[in-house]
């Protein structure tokens, strides 16, 4: 498929599933705005492709001034998934740049009880240190709605909590560096599609453990354990992963035992005599 198809793509055949919910994301959540330097991570997956392809877009049809970068952090790929990433990155006109770091040797040791968890946590240090090197003032991730509600899932079954994967936040620990979602409302069907229309073939995970990775990481068990029970759900109520987005844009703070603001907890006791 020649370049200009896959982009008319974007555009045209998927515009409601795919650029629409895009730009919605980008304008609802204010993502990106005028004068915005934005660092766009790019694993070599089939999200964070498509997440430079609708930026890309986004420069050449929006009404936003900004400048995009995309960049590709190398853990230490094997050869076959680098040459890969760099294959697709021509295919799709996408100009990455790549920087290498030592990640997979470190979380390969046979000593690692988690290792996705820690290599998730040491890529985003080193990515949000090269937005930092590269003055970008966001950093944009392929993050997609299916993420969102499985995130939400996981917090509530497993850490009796609940929240979310936000929109857009601010690093805690760069200064002036703000993370954003622009995939926020785009459902995961709707880009495999796409890449299935497009005949594109992406990289998993890519890790030199990934077997173990998918088999034994908690968290991505517990993950896969939430794509699953939606599915299933699904069969019953076909709206229910919107129903489970749009409560918790809906949220009756009369109607709940507590809430916790910046680690500090309120319960519904506190001010429940003050109000009757």
């Amino acid at each position: 498929m020649e370049i200009k198809e896959i982009e008319r793509s974007i555009i045209k055949k998927f515009r409601k599933e795919i650029w629409g919910r895009f730009v919605s994301s980008v304008y609802d959540y204010k993502l990106i705005e005028d004068g915005d330097k934005i660092m766009v991570c790019i694993s070599g997956g089939k999200d964070s492709f498509l997440l430079a392809k609708c930026i890309q877009e986004l420069e050449k049809h929006g009404h936003i001034n900004f400048s995009a970068r995309y960049i590709v952090m190398d853990p230490g790929y094997n050869v076959i998934n680098r040459k890969l990433i760099e294959e697709n990155a021509k295919k799709l006109n996408v100009p990455i740049e790549i920087f290498e770091s030592d990640i997979f040797d470190i979380v390969s040791r046979d000593d690692m009880k988690s290792p996705c968890y820690l290599c998730a946590r040491m890529r985003r240090g080193f990515l949000y240190s090269k937005a930092k090197e590269l003055g970008c003032n966001k950093i944009a991730l392929g993050h997609h709605f299916n993420d969102v509600i499985e995130t939400t899932l996981l917090s509530m079954f497993y850490g009796s909590e609940i929240k979310t994967m936000m929109p857009k936040l601010y690093s805690e620990n760069f200064l002036g560096l703000e993370l954003i979602r622009p995939l926020y409302k785009v459902h995961e069907e709707d880009i495999i599609a796409w890449c299935k229309f497009n005949e594109l073939n992406f990289i998993n995970c890519a890790c030199r453990f990934t077997e173990n990775c998918n088999i034994n990481d908690e968290s991505n068990s517990k993950r896969l354990e939430m794509k699953n029970l939606v599915k299933q759900l699904k069969e019953k109520n076909e709206n229910i992963d919107y129903n489970i987005f749009k409560a918790l844009d809906n949220i009756n703070l009369n109607c709940v035992l507590g809430v916790k603001k910046d680690g500090i907890y309120q319960s519904f006791l506190d001010n429940y005599e003050k109000e009757n």
